[in-house]
């Protein structure tokens, strides 16, 4: 029964190879992004919507690149938590502060942390092509912003009370 445990291992692989697949994949969109801006400026040309259209691609391969970060957390922490520790990472610092994952609750919080930047994100680039014809829409549009950085703040003080109790216990 205990070996069962090991089929966990193909959470793992697809985990990371769905990161790279998301790497990739917004890896290419910013280097289209850069050929774009080239040709745009080496041919002399300056569509309206040029500034636009390159901070959406960019936010949306940042977007790209979030998810494949949950998928890379995803994949080492239930690695670390079902299969074996991971000794690189435990010998070194950066790895001791990414990768500590000693329980299903804590793998949990810091999927959920990347999540809500994803979310972030992603509702930062529906904004770039939102159209605001009244005041109204403005004020939906400040309100919106600013219960999004009230969660943000509440989402970090949680996490700073969590890096405490861990530090101490």
């Amino acid at each position: 029964m205990w070996k069962a445990r090991l089929f966990i291992i193909l959470a793992v692989i697809f985990g990371l190879i769905g990161a790279v697949i998301l790497f990739v994949v917004a890896s290419v969109d910013i280097f289209e992004v850069l050929s774009y801006t080239v040709n745009v400026y080496t041919n002399g040309l300056h569509p309206k919507d040029f500034h636009e259209v390159i901070v959406s691609k960019i936010i949306g391969a940042v977007d790209l690149y979030l998810i494949a970060i949950v998928m890379l957390i995803f994949a080492f922490g239930i690695y670390e938590l079902f299969i074996s520790k991971i000794e690189a990472a435990e010998d070194h610092e950066t790895g001791i502060n990414i990768l500590a994952i000693s329980s299903l609750d804590q793998l949990k919080d810091k999927i959920a942390k990347v999540i809500v930047m994803v979310l972030v994100v992603g509702f930062f680039q529906r904004v770039l092509h939102t159209e605001y014809n009244n005041a109204l829409e403005m004020l939906y549009f400040a309100v919106s912003i600013m219960v999004l950085s009230i969660g943000l703040f509440f989402l970090g003080k949680v996490g700073k009370k969590e890096e405490k109790k861990e530090i101490k216990g």
